[in-house]
């Protein structure tokens, strides 16, 4: 496992664990990054330092290694400023009132503006050409500021 630090195209930064250095070229290639403040899917490498650690270990670190008590958790990046804390606590609230339809999206919200489907909060993925044509359509919808979180399966 490799962990790096990463940043995106907005210049919001945050780490992330990899099983490999390729896995992580073969991800950012599929477009499967995405920034955890903003969404955005431009994301690369910052620089960091590396974590070196020597055989000659001062007996102090060893025993806090070992004691449970002393370790700390890892922590998330909290958001830094007003724009990313809004952002996240829009994120929040949809992700709580609304159901993940994904890539269904459009079929999903012509089915309830066509009465086929009951209507409710939904959120999802859609084209930019499909969005389009949904609005066309008198579909009422509005595109998020963030991408939403790949369910895993």
């Amino acid at each position: 496992m490799i962990r790096y630090a990463l940043k995106c195209e907005a210049g919001h930064g945050f780490d992330s664990w990899f099983q490999s250095a390729a896995a992580f070229d073969s991800l950012a290639r599929a477009g499967h990054l995405a920034c955890v403040v903003c969404g955005s899917s431009e994301v690369s490498k910052s620089l960091m330092a590396p974590r070196v650690t020597s055989k000659e270990t001062p007996e102090a670190d060893v025993s806090a290694k070992k004691d449970p008590a002393t370790q700390t958790a890892p922590t998330l990046s909290k958001p830094q400023s007003e724009v990313e804390q809004a952002l996240a606590s829009l994120r929040r609230k949809v992700e709580e009132s609304a159901d993940y339809v994904g890539k269904n999206f459009v079929k999903e919200a012509r089915a309830m503006h066509e009465g086929r489907s009951p209507e409710r909060s939904i959120y999802g993925e859609a084209r930019l050409d499909q969005a389009r044509a949904l609005v066309a359509e008198g579909v009422p919808l509005m595109p998020l500021p963030f991408k939403p979180k790949r369910e895993l399966s």
